[in-house]
C-alpha cells in the first residue's frame, strides 16, 4: 500500500471515531443528565482556563529569565591574606552549586517538601486536589489552607512571584512551575531552590541558614540537623525560636519518618537522629575581624563606586556578591586597636566618669528592643553595653538587650535610669566602666605601596561610626616641621646649615605692622638641632628664608593640605587628618614618591572578573604566551615624584635623631632605625606621633573631640609616642633592624652634631649622644672641616697676633725715637694703627 493510501485511511478513521463520539453524545445527553452536566463542566473548565490565561498568564514573567538568574549576594570581605574578614549583608545568603550540597541534605528535602519531585512535570495532582479541599475546608475561619506547592512551585513563588496568599497566586505560580519546568533541568531547578529558600534568622538558602543555626557548613552537617533545616520552609520563624524545641523536634522527627519510608535513610540511622537535641546556637562564631573603622571606610569606598542596593546596578555592596581583597593586616589591627585604647585609658587616668554612652526614654516602654536598635556595643574585655533601667539611691539596675538584667555598682552621682552605659561583671552583678572622653586615631601604612594596613578611628566603632583617623580635621601642630625643613634642603639649607635660635621678626605690612617670633634658645645652631629639639624659631627662620609659597608648595604636594603662605603654618596651624599625615611621612621613607593611600587591593564579580584594582599600573608583556627573550617586564614606580629623592631622605636621616635624642626618646630603646616627630598643639588641645621605619609608618592623635585644653603636661613625647611604642613592641617580629637604604646622589659624612663641622679624625659610636655623627649631604653641599665663621675667627686671631706684633715693634721704635729726639707726630701716626 502506498503512503497516500495510507494516510487517507487514517484520516478516514479518525473522522468515523469523532463521528461516533459525537452521536454517542447527541443520544445520551437528553438521556442522561450526568453526561450534560461533565458535558457543562468540561467547558466551564476551558472556558476558565482561557479566561485566565488570558487574564494570567500573559502577564507572567518569562520563565527563561531564571537561565540567567543572579540572586542579590553580599559582598564578602578578605583581608591582605585572603582569608574572610567581613561581608557586608542585610540578609544572609550564599550561593553553592548544586554538587556542593551533600546528598543526605537534598534527600532531607524531598522527603519533607516533594516526594516525587523527579518525576513530575512542575505540579503534583494530589497535592493541589488535597490544598483545594483544605482550602475550602477553611474559608472564612481566618486559618490559611496548606499551600500543596512542589519545589518547582516554591521557585516560582520565590523568585518570579510574591508571598501573596491567594487563589490568583496560586494558578500563576502552577503556570509558572509548568514553564520552568520546560526550561530549566530538575538539577537546576533544586539549586536554585535550596540556594533561595527563606529559612529563618535572616537567611536564604541552605548554607546561610546551616551557618546561623548550627554554625557549620553544609557539608558538616549532621543526619538530624539536616532534617532540621527540611523543616524549615514550612515555618522558619517558629521552628527556630526559642521555646519552641519541642514543635521543632517533633517536626524533624517526622522528616526523619518520611526519609526512612522513602528509602533516604535506614531506619538504625534515623533511631539515632531522633534520638539527638536540636543543638541551635544562639550566636554563631563570628568571621568578622574587629576591625570596624577599616571595615566602613571600605565600605563608603565601595558604595561611592558601585552603589548600596541592587538598584544601584548589577554590582552594588548588598546584591552584587563582589568579593574585596583589602590590605587589612589583621595582626597589626588588633596591635593598634590595643594601643590606642591603652592611650585613652592612661590618659583618662583616675578621671572618673564622663556621663552616658546615650539615652533612652523608658517612658516609651520596650527598652530592651530600643537598646537592641541602638546597635552600641563594645568589643573590650568583659565590658558589655546596658541600660539603667532603675536608679534609686545607692541601688540601680543594668538590663540588657538579650533580657538579662542584674544589680550595678559603682554608681556615679550623676547616674540615673535611661543612661546607655558600659559595666563589667563584679561580684553577682555589674560595676559601672568609662569610656574615654579624650579619644583619637590611628593608621599604619606601608610607604612603598600606600596600603593602608590598620586604621583605629576611637575607642570601639560600635559606639559610634566617626573615624577620627580619616574624618577628624586637627592641626597637625610639630609634626608639620619636617616638610618645613624638607623645603629648606631644597632652597640652599644643608642639616649643618647654622640658624639662629633667638627671635624671628618680620614686617607684615602697614596694616599689621611687625611679627615677631620670641622664646628659642640663643645663640646659632645647626639645622638638625632644630629639627630633634622641635625649635620654632629656627623653623620659622627656615620657613621664611625658603620663602613661605615654597614650604606650602611642599606641604601641598606630600598630600597634607593647601594652606595660606603664613608663617603659621609653618609650625602646624593648619587642619588635616591622621591619615594625609601618615602617606606624607611615607612619601620621606619612599624617597619621595607620594601614593594615594588604598584600603581596597582590588574588587572582583560574583564570577570572580576583576572590576577595580588600586594599582592601575599596565605590566606590558606580563602575559605572554611565550618568552621573547627580552628582559622581564617590570612595572613603572608606583605613586608620583614629590619631593626629591635626596631631600627626603635627608628629612628621615634628621627625623632619626628625634627618636635618638629629641623629643621622641621614648622609642628609643626599640633598638630599631625609627624616625619621627612628635607634635603638641597649642593648648595644648592634640597630641601627635607620627613616624616609623622604611617598612611602616604608623601615625596618631590624642585629643577631646570638642577641642579644649588637655593641661599642661599633655606633650606628643609623653602621650602620643607611648601609642605608638605600644604598637610597634606588640608587632616588633613585622619590622626590620635594617639601616634606612638611601638613594643614590646621597653622600654621607662625618660631622660634629653640635656645630655641624666636618670630622676626619674620629668615627660615629653607639652612643645616641656622641658627638660625632654620620650627616647626609647632597653632592658639593659637605661642610669643609672649617666654616666660614672658623675662617673669619682665624683670620681675625692672625690680624691681632699682627696688631699685637706691632704694638711691641712700636714700643721698641718710641723708645728709639725717644732717644734721637724725633718728631712727636710720628709716635700718634705709628699709634693710628692699632
Amino acid at each position: 500500500m502506498s503512503d497516500g493510501s495510507s494516510i487517507e485511511t487514517f484520516r478516514y478513521r479518525i473522522r468515523r471515531e469523532a463521528s461516533g463520539a459525537i452521536n454517542w453524545i447527541k443520544r445520551h445527553w437528553q438521556a442522561h443528565r450526568w453526561v450534560r452536566w461533565g458535558g457543562y463542566l468540561l467547558m466551564a473548565f476551558v472556558i476558565l482556563w482561557l479566561v485566565a490565561w488570558a487574564l494570567l498568564a500573559r502577564q507572567l514573567p518569562n520563565a527563561e529569565t531564571l537561565l540567567e538568574y543572579e540572586p542579590p549576594l553580599p559582598t564578602v570581605v578578605r583581608g591582605i591574606d585572603g582569608e574572610i574578614v567581613h561581608s557586608y549583608a542585610r540578609e544572609r545568603r550564599v550561593q553553592l552549586q548544586y554538587a556542593d550540597f551533600p546528598e543526605q541534605l537534598i534527600e532531607a528535602y524531598l522527603a519533607a517538601e516533594d516526594k516525587t519531585f523527579f518525576s513530575h512535570g512542575g505540579i503534583d495532582a494530589g497535592g493541589v486536589l488535597g490544598a483545594v479541599v483544605d482550602y475550602v475546608s477553611k474559608l472564612g475561619s481566618g486559618e490559611r489552607a496548606v499551600g500543596g506547592s512542589t519545589i518547582t512551585q516554591q521557585v516560582a513563588k520565590n523568585i518570579l512571584l510574591t508571598n501573596e496568599y491567594s487563589v490568583t497566586r496560586k494558578i500563576k505560580e502552577m503556570m509558572l512551575a509548568r514553564r520552568i519546568e520546560g526550561v530549566l533541568t530538575k538539577e537546576e531547578i533544586l539549586e536554585l531552590y535550596l540556594n533561595e529558600i527563606p529559612l529563618g534568622r535572616r537567611s536564604f538558602g541552605v548554607q546561610a541558614a546551616a551557618r546561623a543555626y548550627f554554625d557549620k557548613d553544609v557539608g558538616d552537617l549532621e543526619l538530624h540537623e539536616a532534617a532540621f533545616l527540611a523543616v524549615l520552609p514550612k515555618a522558619p520563624e517558629r521552628y527556630g525560636r526559642r521555646g519552641q524545641e519541642q514543635a521543632a523536634i517533633a517536626r524533624r522527627n517526622f522528616v526523619l519518618e518520611q526519609m526512612v519510608e522513602n528509602g533516604f535513610a535506614t531506619q538504625a540511622e534515623a533511631t539515632i537522629a531522633t534520638q539527638q537535641p536540636l543543638g541551635l546556637v544562639s550566636q554563631r562564631s563570628t568571621r568578622s575581624a574587629d576591625a570596624g573603622y577599616f571595615l566602613e571606610e571600605v565600605r563608603r569606598q565601595l558604595i561611592a563606586d558601585f552603589g548600596e542596593n541592587a538598584d544601584d546596578g548589577d554590582n552594588s555592596v548588598y546584591a552584587g556578591g563582589l568579593w574585596v581583597r583589602t590590605s587589612l593586616d589583621v595582626e597589626m589591627q588588633d596591635a593598634a586597636r590595643v594601643a590606642l585604647r591603652q592611650g585613652m585609658l592612661r590618659y583618662h587616668g583616675s578621671r572618673g566618669w564622663r556621663g552616658p554612652i546615650a539615652t533612652i526614654d523608658l517612658s516609651e516602654g520596650n527598652w530592651q528592643g530600643q537598646l537592641a536598635s541602638s546597635f552600641l556595643g563594645i568589643n573590650y574585655e568583659d565590658w558589655r553595653v546596658g541600660l539603667v533601667t532603675e536608679r534609686s539611691g545607692s541601688n540601680a539596675t543594668i538590663g540588657f538587650s538579650d533580657g538579662e538584667t542584674a544589680p550595678l555598682t559603682g554608681l556615679p552621682n550623676a547616674l540615673k535610669a535611661g543612661d546607655v552605659i558600659a559595666a563589667s561583671p563584679s561580684g553577682n552583678g555589674y560595676r559601672v566602666r568609662t569610656i574615654p572622653e579624650a579619644s583619637g586615631g590611628l593608621v599604619v601604612q606601608d610607604p612603598m605601596t600606600g596600603r593602608v594596613l590598620a586604621m583605629q578611628g576611637g575607642f570601639d566603632s560600635r559606639l559610634g561610626a566617626f573615624n577620627r583617623a580619616t574624618q577628624a580635621e586637627r592641626q597637625p601642630g610639630s609634626t608639620i616641621k619636617p616638610f618645613v625643613y624638607a623645603t629648606g634642603l631644597d632652597n640652599g639649607f644643608t642639616p649643618s646649615t647654622q640658624v639662629e635660635n633667638g627671635s624671628y621678626c618680620y614686617y607684615q605690612g602697614s596694616r599689621l605692622g611687625e611679627k615677631c617670633f620670641r622664646g628659642g634658645r640663643g645663640g646659632t645652631f645647626p639645622l638638625r638641632y632644630g629639627l630633634e629639639q622641635s625649635q620654632n624659631i629656627m623653623t620659622v627662620q627656615v620657613a621664611m628664608e625658603s620663602g613661605m609659597p615654597n614650604v606650602i608648595d611642599t606641604i601641598d604636594n606630600v598630600g597634607i593640605g593647601r594652606y595660606n603662605p603664613y608663617p603659621a603654618f609653618a609650625l602646624g596651624a593648619g587642619e588635616t587628618t591622621v591619615l594625609k599625615m601618615v602617606n606624607a611621612y611615607s612619601a620621606l621613607a619612599n624617597h619621595g614618591r607620594l601614593n594615594d593611600p588604598t584600603v581596597i587591593d582590588y574588587v572582583q564579580d560574583r564570577r570572580g572578573k576583576v572590576i577595580w584594582r588600586a594599582d592601575k599600573r599596565a605590566c606590558n608583556g606580563c602575559n605572554m604566551a611565550e618568552w621573547d627573550g627580552k628582559p622581564m617586564p617590570r612595572l613603572k614606580p608606583s605613586g608620583k615624584q614629590a619631593m626629591d629623592a635626596r631631600t627626603a631622605f635627608q628629612t628621615m636621616h634628621m627625623l632619626e635623631g628625634v627618636v635618638q635624642r629629641g623629643t621622641g626618646t621614648v622609642l628609643r630603646d626599640l633598638g630599631l632605625p625609627l624616625f619621627g616627630k612628635t607634635g603638641t598643639t597649642t593648648g595644648p588641645t592634640d597630641v601627635w606621633f607620627v613616624g616609623g621605619t622604611q617598612d611602616y609608618i604608623v601615625g596618631t592623635y590624642l585629643g577631646f573631640d570638642t577641642p579644649k585644653n588637655m593641661g599642661g603636661y599633655a606633650q606628643g613625647g609623653t602621650i602620643a609616642a607611648p601609642i605608638v611604642k605600644r604598637f610597634v613592641r606588640e608587632t616588633k617580629d613585622r619590622w626590620s633592624n635594617r639601616p634606612a637604604i638611601a638613594p643614590s646622589g646621597v653622600r654621607m659624612v662625618r660631622v660634629d652634631r653640635r656645630t655641624g663641622k666636618r670630622v676626619f679624625d674620629a668615627w660615629p659610636g653607639s652612643d645616641p649622644q656622641a658627638a660625632i655623627i654620620w650627616e647626609a649631604f647632597k653632592p658639593d653641599t659637605e661642610p669643609p672641616r672649617s666654616t666660614r665663621a672658623d675662617e673669619i675667627a682665624a683670620k681675625r686671631k692672625e690680624v691681632l697676633e699682627l696688631i699685637r706684633r706691632g704694638r711691641n715693634a712700636g714700643r721698641s721704635v718710641v723708645q728709639e725715637v725717644e732717644r734721637e729726639d724725633a718728631p712727636a707726630d710720628f709716635v700718634e701716626d705709628q699709634g693710628g694703627i692699632y
